[in-house]
């Protein structure tokens, strides 16, 4: 089993890639659209500014090869971010998987921006299996850290408050997503990756 981890001009990857092969799985950092195409899971991490990292894929054509994959895949921060439809961080035309605006958090008085810790997740009562969280302790933490956030919406699995309730977790067909980092979510990260690589 092969899990593509795309390439491209956003940070955190090679953390992402650690992670998963603690967990056994056999990794390929790409920008290849046969090797994206053709992998058993895709993962789209990273941390990085939505614009310049949307030209990038653009430039690469690797928002096309993204539409194209059938395999499920997992967008985690910044790459949950782009899967959305626009994101206000450079006013940037996203990917549009999920129909949902990114917009920056609002100024807080006693909250600091960007949201940077641990939190708690709250499952959306859709009718869905959240089945990234299967087997998941109540109560929790996961690691945050961004300064935009995805509004709730109808593909939200998870939400999560800082400031204002946002999606924290999001699934649309083969995709979903996480604004938290996984791969810095201690034990629980390591039963979300797990669950994902079961799938």
């Amino acid at each position: 089993m092969k899990t593509a981890l795309i390439k491209y001009n956003a940070g955190n990857v090679r953390s992402v890639m650690i992670s998963l092969e603690k967990l056994g799985a056999k990794v390929i950092l790409t920008d290849k659209p046969e090797e994206i195409l053709s992998a058993d899971k895709v993962i789209f991490p990273g941390v990085g500014h939505a614009e310049s990292a949307m030209n990038y894929l653009k430039d690469k054509q690797l928002d096309k090869v993204i539409l194209s994959v059938k395999s499920p895949f997992l967008g985690i921060c910044l790459g949950m971010q782009l899967l959305c439809k626009f994101s206000e961080e450079g006013n940037t035309d996203c990917l549009g998987i999920f129909d949902v605006i990114v917009r920056k958090f609002p100024p807080a008085t006693l909250e600091k921006v960007p949201h940077m810790g641990w939190n708690k997740l709250t499952p959306v009562n859709s009718g869905r299996e959240n089945i990234l969280l299967k087997s998941m302790p109540q109560d929790e933490f996961f690691y945050f850290v961004h300064g935009y956030y995805a509004e709730q919406n109808p593909y939200s699995t998870a939400d999560c408050r800082y400031i204002l309730p946002f999606s924290a977790m999001l699934q649309k067909d083969n995709f979903f997503a996480a604004q938290f980092h996984p791969e810095k979510s201690g034990k629980a990260g390591e039963m979300l990756l797990t669950n994902f690589l079961s799938l």
